[in-house]
């Protein structure tokens, strides 16, 4: 079985958006929107570990030993 490509960040928001469009426009059958629901969570939840992954590379820092530093505005 051929392992399914992973979809980019902006990929899976756009099916995501799709989806809630289609949801929105009260046209789907009953069945249909259940399951379109229920892709549209794995995707919402797909989108919210790609943030959460990106937010933590971004507050991290390696200083000039190669050491990993949490990132704090200093104020």
């Amino acid at each position: 079985m051929a392992k399914e490509k992973e979809l980019s960040f902006e990929e899976n928001l756009e099916q995501l958006e799709e989806i809630v469009k289609q949801l929105e426009s009260g046209s789907v059958p009953l069945d249909n929107a259940i399951e379109e629901f229920t892709k549209a969570m794995k995707l919402a939840k797909k989108c919210d570990e790609s943030l959460k992954n990106a937010e933590e590379a971004i507050t991290k820092l390696v200083n000039e030993s190669g050491e990993v530093k949490d990132f704090k505005v200093e104020e």
